[in-house]
């Protein structure tokens, strides 16, 4: 089905929209922190993407694509750094109208130096393969100066948020892997990965969208902190 990528963001983004503008959520008036953290972790993640699409680590199946490109990436490719942080997000702030008073934002600490010794391994022992070396090495390198250069206080919450955040996680990277249609939206070159699959999806676009949106979410938090207009 053509546009079936176009669809998946479509719908992803679409209720979070719509519930922007509950009075109780209100997350319509973060909007001004947020779009700018969604640009910056955007342009990032956008000439990454356009790397390994020319170096065919990941590439696009045209049956379920636009013919509207930007560079070598269609145009759904970059939508999707916009449309998913945004989703995301959306959730997150959901969670921060909720006590924090929870196992996981307990545990901050212990999970992030869980996840910074499983990454750190996981990264070293792969050099050779593109996309796993790339994703774990990144987030351990940028969890890493999270939590011991800015010793931030939002990664419990982020983590909190996390569990939520992988039902949809689930559902559209599993549509875009091949989950539930007849061929992949996106393929992947397994070569450069660790060839381990949830359902369809790669084990690590797990992390490669926790990198994704702990980027957005530490701009984003940084600019409510500083205020900047």
């Amino acid at each position: 089905m053509n546009h079936l990528y176009f669809y998946i963001l479509f719908f992803s983004v679409l209720f979070p929209f719509i519930f922007s503008f509950h009075p109780k959520i209100a997350f319509y008036k973060t909007w001004k922190y947020l779009f700018p953290a969604m640009l910056i972790t955007a342009i990032i993640f956008v000439a990454w993407d356009i790397y390994f699409t020319q170096e065919k680590i990941w590439g696009f199946n045209k049956s379920y694509i636009s013919n509207i490109y930007f560079i070598n990436l269609p145009i759904e490719e970059v939508l999707f750094f916009l449309c998913i942080p945004f989703s995301s997000i959306f959730i997150y702030h959901i969670i921060e109208q909720f006590p924090s008073n929870n196992i996981i934002t307990k545990s901050q600490n212990k999970i992030t130096f869980f996840l910074l010794i499983l990454l750190f391994i996981i990264g070293i022992l792969n050099l050779q393969k593109a996309y796993t070396a790339t994703t774990f090495i990144s987030l351990f390198l940028f969890l890493g100066v999270l939590r011991f250069v800015f010793n931030v206080s939002f990664l419990g919450k982020f983590y909190y948020a996390f569990v939520y955040i992988l039902i949809p996680f689930l559902i559209v990277n599993g549509i875009l892997t091949g989950s539930f249609i007849k061929n992949e939206v996106v393929w992947y070159d397994d070569n450069e990965n660790l060839g381990m699959r949830i359902f369809t999806i790669p084990v690590e676009d797990t992390f490669y969208g926790m990198l994704l949106l702990i980027l957005s979410i530490s701009i984003y938090e940084y600019l409510r902190k500083k205020k900047f207009y």
